[in-house]
């Protein structure tokens, strides 16, 4: 399953005004680190105890989902990030109607501190920051994202 590619121009635009609001400058850095770049800034933003701004975490959560179905590709388990973005990754028997039988279901930050490393699955479940439910929903092997 091909990911899509989002705007390069929207990403920086985003990630940018999540900066403005934090009074720092705008990104300076190269075209192709955008996505950990707003990934990190978002998880910053998070760790504050601040909100972040909407366009910037819904990026932020969408694009490390894409690289997740990257990695992993195939449609056996649903990931689910409310209220941004859900896509079916894992190789493996696909379901084709109703509710998948591996379904994982989890909030922005904690998607982020799991895909960048920052909290392990087996941290994340014991906190009760994860819902997993289904033989195969355990995604502890695919993360964090290698980027």
């Amino acid at each position: 399953m091909a990911t899509r590619r989002p705007d390069p121009e929207k990403i920086r635009a985003a990630l940018d005004a999540q900066l403005a609001e934090l009074g720092e400058p705008p990104y300076d850095g190269p075209p192709d680190g955008l996505t950990d770049a707003v990934a990190h800034v978002v998880l910053g933003v998070y760790e504050k105890g601040l909100r972040p701004e909407r366009d910037a975490a819904r990026l932020a959560a969408r694009l490390l989902l894409d690289r997740l179905t990257a990695e992993a590709p195939g449609r056996t388990v649903e990931v689910r990030v409310p209220p941004f973005a859900a896509v079916q990754c894992v190789a493996g028997p696909r379901h084709t109607r109703g509710t998948p039988p591996n379904v994982v279901e989890t909030d922005p930050r904690t998607w982020l501190e799991l895909a960048l490393g920052r909290t392990t699955w087996a941290e994340a479940m014991d906190a009760g920051k994860i819902s997993a439910s289904g033989a195969r929903a355990d995604l502890s092997e695919h993360l964090p994202l290698r980027g």
